[in-house]
């Protein structure tokens, strides 16, 4: 008899929600340029707006969205071109973070936590700064810091700083935390691959580029995938993602009963609403 196959590196990436694949053929079929001024390009560009709109919404954000290629894109878009002097970012970021940013400070993270002392170093540093620190990290489930937690970016904010949240990980799972700038990606949370946001709260912390996106943004928008994130966003949430540490504990007790075992250790400040890939077996 064949072993079922489950899918279990939801951190690397989700399966599309069938409402998202819905909602992409609705917009394939919506073919025209959205910055083309005839007809079906107003249409097209309509139907961009009220995505925003509807994304905002989704998520209680007041503030700016420039829809990306992903979230590497939104990540170069926010390190590379906020209105300041230098940037700094802590020692476990993804590594997109640290190609968009390859001259920028590394905060020490000790205990799942960004260290103190090393922040106020930073922050104590002429120049004004970005400061980019993710808020679940893929490869432990740790939380480096949470949405009810704004005392991260308020230490950023009191020292003339934007606070960057990478949240590719976090959203649709939890509630955006308190950020000047904030990276998403649709894949991670039920949406297709290729389309991801950068959430700003003010253009004018970004130097503009030029092209699309009210110029923060070259390169023709992708209707079919902004429609498809927020579907995912809309359809999916906490309610369709989360694992409880109950549900997880039980999941091993199978595991070890089937033979199987691993280690029961955890990071620090683990997500109870996450589940983080598999630690590597050891013996019984």
């Amino acid at each position: 008899m064949a072993v079922p196959n489950i899918y279990l590196d939801h951190a690397a990436t989700t399966p599309m929600l069938p409402a998202a694949r819905d909602a992409w053929l609705e917009g394939a079929a919506i073919w025209a340029n959205p910055s083309s001024p005839h007809a079906a390009g107003r249409a097209a560009r309509a139907a961009l707006e009220d995505a925003r709109a509807r994304f905002k919404a989704a998520l209680s954000w007041e503030g700016e969205v420039i829809f990306t290629s992903g979230a590497s894109e939104a990540l170069a878009i926010g390190l590379g071109h906020a209105r300041v002097d230098r940037r700094v970012v802590s020692s476990v970021e993804h590594d997109a973070v640290l190609r968009a940013a390859p001259d920028a400070e590394r905060l020490l993270v000790s205990d799942g936590a960004i260290d103190e002392a090393a922040l106020a170093q930073a922050l104590g540093r002429q120049g004004r700064a970005v400061v980019a620190v993710q808020s679940i990290n893929s490869e432990t489930g740790t939380i480096l810091h949470s949405p009810q937690d704004a005392s991260l970016a308020q230490r950023v904010r009191e020292a003339g700083g934007m606070f960057l949240a990478d949240c590719s990980q976090s959203a649709g799972k939890h509630a955006l935390p308190e950020a000047d700038m904030i990276v998403l990606s649709a894949h991670k949370l039920g949406g297709p691959v290729g389309i991801g946001a950068l959430l700003v709260r003010d253009f004018g912390m970004l130097e503009p580029t030029g092209g699309q996106e009210r110029g923060y943004r070259a390169g023709t928008e992708n209707l079919p995938g902004a429609l498809a994130f927020v579907a995912a966003l809309e359809k999916g949430g906490p309610s369709s993602w989360s694992t409880s540490a109950d549900e997880r504990e039980a999941f091993r007790h199978k595991l070890q009963a089937r033979g199987k075992c691993f280690s029961r250790e955890s990071p620090a400040r683990t997500s109870s609403r996450w589940f983080p890939r598999a630690f590597p077996p050891r013996r019984c």
